[in-house]
């Protein structure tokens, strides 16, 4: 696999060697000892598969308490992913990265805990796949609205189809510090 670093310290992409034939093509998708040895994903308890139609923004989503690593990945279809620094005590603190991820490209997205996530549905449908570092827990969730101006995430849709729950969400610059993600401690 070939492994690309991002200006935002942390945020990886993977591109996983594809073998192909005509028959169709293999790849790993995860193997738990290389990808531990890059620093991908410390442990992976939760896997999540999201089916979304055209159009469609999640995000952008994080956990207080409980911050979780992603690697994320696209199943089928296109999307815009991003990510948004919530450590306060780094250099690039509210900066934002974007990539597309897509069943043609199948390259995986790796997101440490501390970032805000979500992506847009540029395909008519897509599926997105992705493995957490911790449990999903509905009373820890914490978010930023999409269109933060301060933040500035150049989304690649116009008017996308967003949930009434994320389209109330905070702007990043409203938000105290005891509701960013909690710093993870180190052994």
């Amino acid at each position: 696999m070939n492994i690309l670093t991002t200006a935002l310290e942390g945020i990886l992409i993977i591109e996983p060697a594809v073998y192909t034939d005509n028959r169709g093509y293999f790849m790993e998708t995860y193997h738990r000892e290389r990808y531990h040895m890059e620093g991908i994903l410390p442990d992976s308890v939760q896997d999540n598969l999201a089916y979304s139609c055209k159009g469609t923004l999640r995000g952008l989503h994080f956990q207080v308490k409980h911050p979780q690593s992603k690697l994320v990945q696209v199943i089928l279809g296109e999307i815009f992913d991003a990510a948004v620094d919530l450590r306060p005590d780094s250099d690039t603190f509210g900066k934002w990265f974007g990539i597309h991820l897509s069943d043609k490209n199948k390259r995986q997205l790796f997101i440490p805990a501390g970032f805000a996530h979500g992506y847009c549905v540029l395909s008519d449908a897509a599926y997105v796949f992705y493995k957490c570092s911790d449990f999903y827990h509905p009373e820890d969730e914490g978010g930023i609205i999409w269109s933060d101006e301060k933040v500035g995430i150049d989304w690649p849709i116009d008017d996308p189809i967003v949930s009434p729950k994320d389209l109330k969400l905070a702007t990043l610059s409203s938000l105290q510090p005891d509701q960013l993600p909690r710093r993870e401690e180190r052994p």
